[in-house]
């Protein structure tokens, strides 16, 4: 996009994209980010959602036929990280370090089958990290059916102090309707001093990036959360059914179309 539709400044920010994941559900040997949504590929609507919002760096991590994703996105400008092995979404962000080393500023990550994404929601994500002094701060969403997502249980402030999977959680805690989106807005320096101490003292044994908001909050660091007005907006695509839905929605948001949610 040119700059005469970027509206937004965040120079201070690099962003890293989860670009990596083969998409095995998606019934197709394209990789699960080249698949198409109103025309254009996934990764693609998220390049696009970036550029608008302004961000200083664009880092991409691929895996699955990475040739085939940078091929695709050859004029793109992002720089790309490659984590050869899927080991979960906080080994993405240790892949990254070497690209980050000396990186002082906000790290800011999304999903790259996010393609509803707005920056707007980033930009408020952004503003509220900033001016909360937080380590990070979760972009929550809240959903008619959190079934399958990992619970925001917050504090008496209103921060973020867990983030509970649904096979861990309570019977309280599967009553909650709000949930991660898998998007973060990180102080990196925080993040990064904390990155090696991540486990992964898991039945899948992979580094989960959602284990870093435990951490953090353990070490002081304030972990806050902003609940995104819009569910629509953060659906990742795992099905084709739900590429389908996502193009539904896209159209749906385009028309102005109210959120399907209650809050």
């Amino acid at each position: 996009m040119g700059a005469a539709v970027t509206r937004m400044r965040h120079p201070d920010c690099a962003a890293l994209v989860l670009a990596a994941g083969q998409g095995t559900r998606m019934r197709s040997d394209l990789p699960k980010v080249l698949h198409p949504m109103a025309g254009i590929p996934l990764l693609g609507h998220v390049l696009s959602t970036l550029d608008t919002l302004g961000v200083g760096r664009v880092l991409v991590v691929v895996g699955h036929q990475r040739d085939r994703v940078r091929s695709a996105f050859a004029e793109a400008g992002v720089e790309w990280v490659v984590q050869a092995e899927q080991c979960g979404t906080g080994h993405a962000v240790r892949m990254a370090a070497p690209a980050l080393d000396g990186f002082q500023g906000t790290l800011l990550v999304v999903c790259g089958d996010t393609p509803l994404l707005r920056a707007e929601t980033l930009h408020e994500l952004l503003l509220e990290h900033r001016d909360s002094g937080a380590g990070v701060t979760v972009l929550s969403m809240r959903l008619p059916d959190p079934g399958g997502y990992g619970r925001v249980v917050r504090d008496a402030q209103g921060d973020i102090e867990a983030i509970v999977e649904e096979r861990d959680a309570s019977a309280t805690q599967r009553g909650i309707d709000e949930v991660n989106s898998g998007i973060y807005a990180f102080r990196y320096g925080v993040l990064a001093d904390a990155l090696p101490t991540l486990g992964a003292r898991n039945a899948q044994r992979e580094y989960y990036l959602t284990d870093t908001v435990a951490l953090l909050r353990g070490r002081g660091h304030r972990t806050a959360v902003v609940c995104a007005a819009d569910f629509r907006e953060l659906l990742g695509i795992n099905t084709v059914e739900q590429l389908a839905e996502a193009e539904r929605f896209y159209h749906e948001l385009r028309s102005g179309a109210p959120r399907g949610t209650e809050h």
